[in-house]
């Protein structure tokens, strides 16, 4: 990163409080362009609510939130997703009684501001079409553009999740446990999938499995009872005394 150029996502003493409960505290963080950055932490620590804050979901109670270094902390959620911010969800948001194809034609229609276009013949929008399928293409799953997506295996769904949030043409992908629910024998293509995405587009990922994370991110950030622990390389993290104490234990890898 040139010095002084803006970070992708920053939050600067970012604090979130539902009564007595606070879910974030003072939080100052930074994912840098292009970065391949974990947050991981404890059940209860905050990594759901801290992506909440961030793509508007919830307003925070205090503190900023920049993308690219323009301050977004008043933003709805969908014009935060126009400015390049793309998230998946624990559990797939999709329509499961639609085809995979439509699925992603839906947000493919959002970006080019032609929503209205769904409900008109085919024919009328063929570059809704094609950038869908070139989504789909991506990620292997062309072939299964017709079939609805409650037929699929679960780890095809979290790959279609992955393609709607593509198709959006994020600048900051957001991947709220990726891997969840996937079965050990296909959750490689998920890590195969995040590995192969486009250099450009900044990549935070919260996820469970300490494998997959130490594989995938070159930074990590823990997070413990909504506050910042400590953030360094896979290597400072598995190494940090505190970090074992509160969540990884003899799971991280040496």
């Amino acid at each position: 990163m040139t010095a002084g150029e803006a970070a992708a996502l920053e939050t600067r003493g970012l604090c979130k409080s539902f009564g007595a409960l606070a879910v974030a505290s003072d939080i100052n963080f930074r994912l840098e362009r292009a970065a391949r950055h974990a947050l991981i932490g404890p059940n209860g620590a905050g990594k759901t609510s801290f992506l909440d804050l961030v793509t508007g979901r919830f307003p925070p109670s205090a503190g900023r939130i920049l993308l690219g270094g323009a301050d977004v902390t008043a933003l709805a959620q969908e014009q935060r997703v126009k400015r390049g911010l793309a998230r998946t969800f624990q559990i797939t948001t999709l329509f499961r009684g639609l085809s995979v194809l439509d699925n992603v034609c839906m947000a493919t229609s959002e970006r080019l501001g032609r929503a209205g276009d769904l409900f008109r013949p085919a024919g009328s929008r063929r570059d809704v079409i094609d950038g869908a399928y070139a989504s789909l293409e991506r990620l292997g799953l062309a072939d299964d553009a017709p079939r609805v997506v409650r037929e699929l295996p679960y780890g095809r769904q979290r790959l279609v999740e992955i393609a709607v949030a593509l198709s959006l043409k994020p600048e900051v992908l957001l991947l709220d446990e990726p891997a969840a629910g996937v079965p050990s024998a296909e959750s490689g293509i998920i890590v195969d999938v995040i590995e192969s995405l486009p250099s450009e587009i900044a990549v935070l990922i919260i996820e469970h499995d300490m494998d997959l994370v130490f594989r995938l991110a070159s930074r990590i950030t823990v997070l413990v009872q909504g506050k910042v622990l400590v953030e360094g390389t896979p290597q400072e993290i598995a190494a940090n005394p505190a970090v074992r104490e509160v969540y990884l234990g003899e799971r991280a890898p040496t």
